[in-house]
């Protein structure tokens, strides 16, 4: 090419130089032409004849004799190209909350606890959160479901206290028996003992219910003396990650929970048993994978509170006294393994401070979650 076309060419792409920046503004402009930006408002060219501007472009090309000539072009007014905000969106208050709620015998000293705390949890979101959009869905998780006494039943719209057990003419469907199903009719002894009429039939709590912490109190009281805990089961169930292959989508169209994971909600776990996790498949990695994997990944946009035996410390609330026995994988789980996870005892007179401290962390979680 000769000296002058080569000149030719630079002017040519001098021109079109704002156009280019436009176009490809952090990109390269070909093989032979070179484009740098060394910072967003100024750069530095090595040219025969310098000019100050908020932007400047160097250029360079050379022949087969090596010899080499640089031209530097600017335009006074040229704005920087807007890229729009590019602040996360955060969670706009929307947290998916599950709660897995053991039904052993001993859970008869517990549960009503969990439901005194639940209006102070209530609270302590509005505190945190202004104007939030929750969606809790409750699992007794088991997949078990049966009236051993049907004066158990509430409601004889719903069963036939006088009923054959153990069934007792309960009109249930596939989903009662679903594993990580949502809970609305739970069945054991201390439980409601009727279907929770929920809006929109759904099997999940939403601002549609009127009154939160009544729709809450029925679903928490699942009953005791009902099956063995199962609680990841139910939760990876639940937000679609089962441990055991399943064609069942129970978040999709048609399914039990239709509706219940949002891709652009944080998820809240709240896992409350008396005894040590040995119920469930896997292990702390195959949940800590499966939970993450459920929200693409990220691993703020996953919280959980378990409340549980605290049996494996020293000095302990439910055996005091005693020396601290063999660890609880839950914990291993909630502060090994999890990025945002807390252990609490059972024990413990009430539960009300436990939900307050997680609600206080969610603010800056919401603040910083990007949907995915």
């Amino acid at each position: 090419m000769s000296r002058h076309a080569g000149l030719v060419l630079l002017f040519l792409a001098g021109c079109n130089a704002a156009v280019s920046a436009d176009a490809t503004p952090f990109g390269s402009v070909g093989s032979d032409v070179a484009t740098s930006h060394a910072s967003p408002t100024t750069s530095s060219t090595s040219t025969s004849t310098s000019t100050s501007t908020s932007t400047s472009l160097s250029t360079s090309t050379s022949d087969e004799s090596s010899s080499s000539t640089s031209l530097d072009t600017s335009t006074s007014a040229a704005p920087m190209p807007d890229f729009g905000d590019v602040a996360p969106l955060g969670c706009q208050g929307k947290i998916d909350i599950i709660f897995a709620i053991s039904t052993e015998y001993p859970m008869k000293d517990y549960q009503p606890r969990l439901i005194a705390a639940f209006p102070e949890f209530a609270q302590a979101l509005e505190d945190e959160l202004g104007d939030f959009d929750l969606h809790v869905l409750v699992t007794d998780s088991s997949f078990v479901w049966g009236m051993g006494d049907c004066s158990q039943c509430q409601d004889p719209d719903d069963c036939d206290p006088f009923g054959e057990p153990n069934l007792c003419s309960a009109k249930i469907d596939e989903c009662d028996t679903t594993m990580g199903s949502g809970e609305t009719f739970s069945s054991g002894i201390g439980s409601s003992g009727r279907r929770c009429d929920l809006a929109g039939g759904r099997r999940y709590i939403t601002n549609e219910d009127e009154d939160l912490v009544e729709a809450f109190t029925c679903l928490a009281r699942v009953g005791y003396a009902v099956a063995t805990p199962q609680p990841f089961d139910s939760i990876l169930a639940a937000v679609g990650k089962p441990l055991l292959e399943s064609d069942v989508d129970l978040n999709g169209p048609g399914g039990c929970n239709e509706g219940f994971l949002r891709d652009d909600a944080l998820l809240l776990l709240v896992i409350i048993q008396n005894s040590y996790e040995y119920g469930s498949l896997g292990g702390p990695y195959q949940w800590r994978k499966a939970l993450y994997a459920a929200k693409g990944g990220d691993e703020d946009a996953v919280i959980a509170l378990a409340i549980t035996a605290d049996n494996d410390l020293s000095p302990n609330l439910c055996a005091p006294g005693e020396p601290a026995a063999q660890p609880n994988r839950m914990r291993a789980f909630m502060e090994e393994y999890l990025k945002h996870g807390t252990i609490e005892s059972i024990c413990s007179p009430s539960y009300g401070d436990f939900f307050k401290n997680v609600a206080a962390q969610l603010p800056p979680l919401c603040d910083q979650f990007i949907p995915r």
